[in-house]
């Protein structure tokens, strides 16, 4: 019994320990990211792209530490969070199709770092839209909220 007690309390410990990352977006076209959870602390620098996906590492007050896709760390103010879906390209040159299958019609190519929203995801693949461009993707190649 002292096993079983013991081996639940160890997976309910290492599970909150890497179940507090997240992904959100960023709210607005200009969103600073300080070097600590307040006003007071300096501006490392600021981001200039709406729906930006964003990974919530830790939380202090009404401030998140967040990490984007270039691994820059820092800490935003809530307000400037939203949880609409968005995810970044993280693999050059990949097909968007008609259908979620490989074997439908491709017709675009996305780039790496090209900013996509999220309509929906479905198996191995999402619905995504790029300026004028909608169709389906493999979500291997993206990083962000899905």
């Amino acid at each position: 019994m002292y096993k079983i007690v013991l081996i639940l309390l160890f997976f309910l410990v290492f599970k909150n320990l890497y179940a507090d990352e997240y992904f959100l977006t960023l709210r607005n076209d200009k969103v600073n990211l300080r070097q600590g959870p307040s006003f007071e602390y300096p501006i490392k620098l600021f981001y200039k792209k709406k729906f930006l996906p964003v990974l919530i590492q830790d939380k202090f007050e009404n401030f998140r530490k967040i990490r984007d896709h270039e691994n820059n760390t820092g800490w935003i103010h809530i307000s400037q969070l939203s949880k609409k879906k968005a995810a970044i390209t993280i693999e050059d040159d990949q097909l968007i199709f008609n259908k979620p299958s490989i074997y439908s019609k491709p017709f675009a190519i996305l780039k790496k770092g090209r900013l996509c929203k999220i309509h929906k995801c479905k198996d191995d693949w999402c619905k995504i839209s790029v300026q004028k461009y909608k169709g389906w993707v493999k979500k291997v190649i993206l990083w962000g909220l899905l």
